[in-house]
């Protein structure tokens, strides 16, 4: 089932692209070819494992450009053994990269690592506390 996000747009502002990663999420879970895990190894370590038997390391294309991760396999005029071509993309968060892909037992391996540029960190501020006055000062009131 589709879902028409038409109705939100007229009171929503900027937020396109989330609709959009809204759709493309919709159509993923639409087709499970191929099958694949998201795990979480650290606070800011990922990998994604998807299940490619059939496949080898030639046969596969993966891409990252901007905030996607496209998986793509090749195409075959015929082909006995169930390696069906496919198209999976994922979506990254801002500053989520991949640091590197492995294909071990038929098992297609994507370390992926959130990297935030020092300058996007949360950094505390020092509160600094004026000085009191010296109680033997006498302030003088204008008259």
């Amino acid at each position: 089932m589709r879902y028409d996000w038409s109705p939100l747009w007229r009171s929503t502002v900027g937020f396109d692209r989330l609709f959009d990663v809204f759709d493309e999420v919709q159509k993923a879970s639409e087709d499970g070819y191929p099958p694949y895990n998201i795990e979480r190894l650290a606070e800011d370590r990922f990998q994604i494992s998807v299940a490619l038997a059939g496949f080898s390391p030639q046969d596969i294309a993966l891409t990252a450009e901007q905030n996607v991760l496209t998986l793509e396999g090749r195409t075959f005029l015929y082909k006995g053994i169930s390696a069906r071509p496919f198209r999976r993309q994922f979506t990254l968060a801002d500053h989520v990269e991949v640091r590197s892909a492995r294909f071990e037992n038929g098992l297609l391996l994507i370390e992926l690592v959130r990297e935030v540029p020092e300058a996007m960190k949360p950094r505390r501020i020092a509160i600094n506390v004026a000085a009191p006055k010296p109680a033997n000062q006498i302030e003088a009131r204008a008259a």
